[in-house]
């Protein structure tokens, strides 16, 4: 092989030597000792846009290619613009540098996420393909390394392909590696990591009362080594402040190079339960293999949240035996400029941004999202349903039926553990009703219910009557019901469900998607019904559309929850409507996380215990009339208002609305403040308004 050093190699090279410090890479006799040791390839990376014979040659120098750091995606620039966006092939590069002496132990290579077919090469040997954009894989890369100077390639390639879901849906398809990725090195005896990308630790509570949890932990263990040993399992449960609370162990006489399952009951006394954001307490299971003679061992480490679940047709969603009204929100993690390629800071912005609206659950549609997300969910207490991306349409080839499954089994073993899951997606809006479709719906239910009984399953439906027999196969039902946009008046959302429920009386109903589009840039007072194709898109609308939603989903107990459509604004590269090309402006916040619309305040005031007021139509800044009808959203008793320093008057807040009518501006500029108190907390809210007669608005068609 001809030698390709670079910087990198240096920089590797130290990342490696600082490592080794604590887990001692060299020879493998001390990592033995302490187990696995887990290094991030986000670095040093060479990236090409199209395809080449060239990607995976180990004498091939890229030093012309693009410089790139992970999280990397090649649809950056384009996948947002409205124009059409790369979908093909990119080859990605970087050397990989081992302690020179002999390797021990297994090297498994793993990937968080690689859109949508992905191919990885060590040493210019394939040691494996992954098809599916969204769950991360990993593959055993022992016997392709070696001391010294390593090639790792991997090609990419976001291409429709007609077996790999996503076949369709309303988002753009971030090709690249857009996920971490990461070297794990583990003892010959371990804890199995080529479990559909799990941890290879699964945990459950399997009954709880008062005095007394039993949790289930199962914990696959392989052993590469070159004769089969004994070997002990042991394994904690530690409380929050890191208190054992629980202790088992299980001896095996030997362990195979086929996983082997090992279950135990471990009893965790005067338990303390995971209850959502009213407190999400959490455990930690510690799950142990080491071989006999204590010569070596590897240890994973899981999250665990006591609690029961269930979705009840009369009375909706109960966590722990109350019910609790699910105040959803669906969620799309992609930025402007960056794509699905977001850093765990961006991913816990927007989680605050919708804790802050007093959201407590979440929908991550439409395919798995990265684990940062699960874990703060997990931490903050919101509730989630995720789901594959058996989206829009349908595969007919078999092979699809085995990429389908595979991405579903992908989705539970990896998200097992976290107690803020409780809805397994199996799909949304999928157009044809056939019988394919439902075929793929009810094997997915069956694979659903066997690698988890403890979880409900859900479909988001759309786009054929309420009870098709598409709504039929999961456990819980979601509807897709946009009223007031692309369908019916706003306020048919109430009557709808009261008919759903009457002809599905014993089905769990959920409103999986409401809402419209708005623009921060777009004001009409008062609004008109946009063409939802066209480029008007009010924001004023919008938040009224989403008014008449709530009130009619709030009042009625068996919807058991709602996901608003959608956090945020997101790329969706074949639209052109709104304010610009290539976005979906259903957001409550803006794409790039810097403005709350109006109807993200609105639910701020029915769900926030916060105290707050917000002005509503603060960006319609120019006015044209002397008169205005002032509305503010406030979860406080009353608010006080006064235009340019002077008190207009106390207003009650009557269903989080305080209302003064004709409040009369002067020419020019005008101060407008309100403010109130709940207790000691005092709120204040202004906004800045002209008013100028003689100024035709130009902002948008229609807006005056």
């Amino acid at each position: 092989m001809k030698p390709y050093h670079h910087a990198g190699r240096r920089i590797v090279a130290g990342l490696w030597a600082a490592l080794a410090l604590a887990v001692m890479l060299v020879g493998g006799a001390a990592l033995a000792q302490d187990g696995r040791a887990t290094l991030a390839l986000n670095t040093d990376w060479r990236f090409y846009k199209g395809d080449t014979v060239d990607g995976p040659v180990t004498g091939f120098a890229a030093k012309d290619w693009l410089k790139v750091t992970l999280p990397h995606t090649y649809n950056a620039a384009d996948g947002a613009d409205g124009g059409g966006y790369y979908r093909g092939a990119g080859w990605y590069r970087r050397e990989l540098v081992l302690p020179d002496a002999p390797l021990s132990g297994r090297y498994v290579l793993q990937f968080d996420g690689a859109a949508l077919v992905a191919e990885v090469y060590v040493n210019g040997r394939r040691i494996g393909r992954h098809e599916g954009g969204y769950a991360a894989f990993r593959f055993d890369a022992t016997e392709a390394l070696r001391p010294g100077g390593n090639l790792l390639a991997v090609r990419v390639d976001n291409s429709p392909h007609p077996v790999v879901a996503p076949l369709g849906g309303d988002f753009t398809i971030f090709g690249g590696l857009y996920r971490g990725v990461s070297l794990i090195h583990t003892p010959d005896l371990h804890i199995d990591t080529l479990d559909y990308g799990g941890p290879g630790v699964y945990a459950r509570a399997v009954a709880i009362t008062a005095d007394q949890a039993e949790v289930e932990v199962v914990t696959r263990v392989r052993d590469a080594g070159a004769t089969s040993r004994g070997a002990r399992i042991e394994t904690r449960i530690l409380a929050a402040d890191g208190t054992e609370v629980a202790r088992g162990q299980v001896d095996l006489a030997a362990v195979g190079r086929e996983a082997t399952p090992v279950r135990q009951i471990l009893r965790i006394a005067r338990p303390r339960l995971w209850r959502g954001v009213a407190d999400p307490y959490l455990y930690t299971v510690e799950s142990q293999v080491v071989a006999a003679g204590g010569a070596g061992r590897d240890l994973v480490r899981q999250p665990l949240g006591l609690r029961t679940i269930g979705f009840d047709p009369k009375a909706g969603f109960r966590l722990n035996g109350e019910p609790l009204t699910l105040r959803g929100v669906n969620l799309h993690l992609d930025r402007p400029g960056v794509g699905l390629a977001v850093s765990a800071e961006d991913m816990a912005e927007d989680v605050r941004i919708m804790q802050a609206m007093g959201a407590n659950a979440l929908r991550l549609v439409h395919f798995q999202h990265p684990q940062p997300v699960y874990d703060l969910a997990d931490a903050a207490g919101l509730v989630l349903w995720t789901e594959i991306p058996f989206n829009s349409k349908v595969g007919y080839d078999p092979a699809f039926q085995v990429n389908i499954q595979q991405q579903l089994r992908e989705l539970i073993r990896q998200n097992y553990n976290h107690p803020s899951v409780v809805l397994w997606g199996l799909g949304n809006e999928v157009y044809a009703a056939d019988a394919v479709t439902n075929q793929t719906l009810a094997a997915l239910q069956t694979l659903a219910r066997a690698e988890d009984p403890s979880r409900p399953t859900a479909y988001a439906h759309c786009c054929q009557s309420d009870t098709d027999p598409l709504t039929l196969h999961t456990d819980v039902i979601g509807y897709n019901r946009y009223f007031g946009w692309y369908r019916g008046e706003g306020d048919a959302l109430g009557g709808w469900a009261d008919e759903t429920h009457r002809q599905s009386p014993d089905r769990a109903i959920l409103v999986s998607e409401y809402g419209a589009g708005g623009s921060i840039l777009h004001q009409q007072d008062p609004p008109k019904r946009p063409e939802t194709t066209a480029g008007f898109h009010p924001e004023h609308y919008q938040v009224l559309t989403h008014e008449q939603s709530w009130r009619a989903i709030r009042d009625r107990a068996f919807l058991g929850g709602s996901f608003i459509w959608v956090a945020f604004d997101f790329a969706s590269d074949d639209r052109n409507e709104g304010d610009r090309p290539g976005i979906n402006d259903k957001g409550l916040v803006s794409h790039d996380r810097r403005t709350p619309k109006d109807a993200y305040a609105w639910y701020q005031a029915n769900w926030s215990e916060a105290p707050m007021a917000y002005i509503t139509h603060r960006r319609h800044a120019l006015r044209t009339t002397q008169q205005v009808d002032l509305k503010v959203y406030s979860n406080l008793p009353s608010l006080t208002l006064s235009v340019n320093g002077r008190i207009v008057g106390t207003a009650p807040v009557v269903d989080h609305v305080a209302l003064w009518p004709g409040v009369v501006l002067r020419p020019g500029v005008n101060q407008i403040r309100v403010s109130g108190r709940r207790g000691l907390a005092r709120v204040t809210d202004a906004v800045e308004w002209v008013y100028a007669p003689e100024t035709a608005r130009v902002l948008a068609p229609g807006a005056r």
